[in-house]
């Protein structure tokens, strides 16, 4: 799509991250041209609410979409992703790929055979400070990245129990899909994607199944443990074949406090970045004068990381392009680290992981 006009953009999915989404079409050279959903009541929410159309099946919303922000429960991304892709238009579709590795590997089939391009929703590359530490990687400021320490816990963090967030067959996992995905996504990034080797992962569920489970505030209605049959934390330690590693913490729950870092080693300078915060250090050695150490705090704008995304996927789909970041493919990469993680907690050992069968993305 190369013309003027703005792009016609439909949302799968009218619960709160759609209805977030939408939000973020505002001030964009876009047009919200309807939604889909399967609850009936969601579909009236979203109608009065941005005055459009909304459908319980998606085949209308394709006639008229270039574009579809996909916010489903994970278990139905491949069912709409396809539908969309083959149907011609553009998708941005929420973290993650897919609930399992085999249904992420038809995505990326069908995005690989469409004219146009899948675009995986990860908002925290769009950070400013990532995007500072990504340039001066760029400048060679850090030298190699050696080591990166991947942190998203959580204290208290269930995303309602009893929610598809805590289902397996909906979710595909617990707190490593939801939220480790961004660690994992984040720490890659860093790394260039590099191909992984090795990955030892060992996931835990400790809180979410008590019925004196202790919390402040809860995202969603806290219905109760049963049924509860995902991870609520997850340990993993993860080897490239270059020799580059990833250590991982990740919790939705756990007895210790809040932690957001991703600590970044280089063979010239480090830099901590904290995901929540937004704060950002860099750390360097110099024998300049004397032998001395420097912490650089990086001081940035606060941005909505959410609304850089869609406008950077607007801006792709107007100009007929495939984006350069958050690519199908490297969320293809996510997924197979996830699914590793997975297999070896169950078999409780380390498993090998071989990326060199994952087709590039053909350029439009």
């Amino acid at each position: 799509m190369t013309t003027n006009t703005p792009v016609q953009v439909g949302i799968v999915g009218l619960g709160g991250i759609g209805h977030h989404h939408a939000d973020r079409l505002e001030d964009q050279e876009a047009e919200l041209v309807g939604g889909v959903d399967i609850n009936g009541e969601a579909r009236k929410n979203f109608r009065e609410k941005y005055d459009v159309s909304t459908y319980e099946d998606d085949a209308e919303l394709l006639k008229t979409a270039d574009a579809v922000l996909i916010t489903t429960p994970n278990r139905f991304h491949e069912q709409y992703a396809v539908a969309a892709l083959e149907a011609g238009c553009d998708v941005l579709l929420e973290k993650p790929l897919a609930h399992t590795l085999e249904s992420a590997e038809r995505i990326v089939e069908a995005a690989h055979a469409a004219e146009g391009f899948c675009m995986v929703g990860f908002n925290n590359r769009f950070s400013a400070p990532v995007e500072v530490v990504k340039e001066y990687q760029n400048e060679g400021r850090f030298g190699d990245f050696s080591h990166i320490e991947a942190n998203y816990v959580r204290r208290r963090g269930i995303p309602g129990r009893g929610s598809w967030f805590t289902s397996k067959e909906v979710a595909g996992g617990g707190s490593l899909i939801d939220i480790g995905v961004h660690a994992i996504d984040l720490a890659l990034h860093f790394l260039d994607f590099p191909t992984i080797s090795e990955v030892s992962g060992t996931t835990r569920s400790q809180f979410g199944t008590r019925e004196d489970y202790a919390y402040v505030e809860m995202w969603g209605e806290d219905i109760g443990p049963e049924g509860f049959d995902v991870d609520d934390s997850v340990s993993a330690f993860i080897r490239t074949e270059a020799g580059q590693t990833i250590s991982l913490d990740v919790a939705w729950a756990v007895n210790r406090p809040t932690n957001d870092e991703f600590v970044l080693r280089g063979t010239e300078a480090g830099a901590t970045f904290d995901r929540a915060s937004h704060e950002l250090t860099i750390h360097e050695g110099s024998k300049a004068g004397r032998d001395h150490l420097t912490d650089a705090e990086i001081q940035t704008q606060n941005s909505d990381t959410h609304k850089a995304e869609v406008g950077y996927f607007l801006d792709h789909v107007a100009a007929g392009t495939p984006p350069e970041r958050n690519t199908v493919d490297e969320g293809l990469a996510v997924q197979r680290v996830i699914d590793a993680i997975y297999r070896s907690s169950e078999q409780g050992e380390a498993v090998s992981l071989n990326t060199d069968s994952v087709p590039a993305l053909s350029p439009k």
